[in-house]
């Protein structure tokens, strides 16, 4: 299975190796971290925290180990604390998670550095793993989705939040506001225009709904759904473990990894 190459080697419009993508990745949301929440309400009009609510409401029923993958500030996070449940937000920028940390209201949630393609978690540790507008940054993304399936344990339920592709008769309004008005607002708002140029584009190049529900099937997920949000400009993919799912044995290296990280996931 080839790694989804136009994604994972995209920056923007350019290509470049996976190091570099990652390391300019980094360096994005380490710039932009102090004004992100922001941004995403004026970029969506708000819109997100709606679509993230509907994501926590459609995963009410899990308990147990729940991951917030890419979970940045935690505003995910919280909305899935709850009784029965440890909330553990993974992200690679430490920059987002120092935000989040000093917020009210997450003194449930746990914090872990790491990244989307070798998570720091044992296998079949996880009950629920949610992500939301993270995935398209993922360095690979059909070894992420090979990770994700890794750590969860057999018929745990994965769900991811991300923008999609919208109906044709959206597209052109959608097109412009994505393509100037982004763009402009993280120029006046986050003094970034450039991290958002390249945001735009990771929205532009990630899969659209049945692309990514046909990565979800061959990355070995079972219960494959997808449902539309406001037309289609964001989407919740939904997939779970299966129970006849069989992980190859974690080698030393990575057993050593796991012990270190789960140390921190206490």
């Amino acid at each position: 299975m080839d790694d989804s190459p136009d994604i994972d080697r995209s920056f923007g419009a350019q290509s470049v190796a996976s190091d570099e993508r990652r390391a300019r990745i980094r360096r994005v949301f380490e710039a932009v971290a102090p004004r992100y929440d922001l941004m995403n309400d004026l970029m969506s009009g708000g819109l997100h925290r709606g679509w993230k609510r509907t994501l926590a409401r459609r995963v009410a029923a899990c308990s147990g180990q729940v991951i917030d993958l890419a979970g940045g500030t935690g505003d995910v996070a919280r909305l899935l604390l709850g009784p029965g449940r440890q909330v553990t937000v993974i992200d690679p920028s430490t920059a987002m998670m120092d935000i989040g940390r000093r917020r009210r209201g997450m003194q449930g949630v746990h914090w872990l550095h790491g990244e989307a393609e070798q998570l720091p978690l044992a296998d079949a540790s996880v009950d629920l793993l949610v992500v939301s507008f993270g995935l398209r940054n993922a360095t690979q993304l059909f070894r992420s989705l090979q990770e994700v399936r890794r750590v969860l344990k057999p018929g745990a339920h994965f769900a991811c939040l991300e923008f999609s592709r919208p109906r044709a008769w959206l597209a052109p309004a959608y097109d412009l506001h994505s393509r100037w008005v982004i763009p402009a607002l993280g120029a006046a708002v986050a003094r970034h225009p450039e991290a958002y140029r390249y945001l735009v584009e990771s929205i532009r190049r990630f899969p659209d709904q049945a692309e990514f529900a046909t990565l979800l099937r061959q990355a070995g997920f079972a219960e494959v759904h997808f449902e539309d949000l406001l037309f289609g400009i964001a989407c919740l993919h939904f997939g779970t473990c299966p129970h006849e799912f069989a992980r190859v044995r974690t080698s030393p290296h990575e057993s050593a990894r796991v012990s270190t990280s789960q140390q921190q996931f206490a």
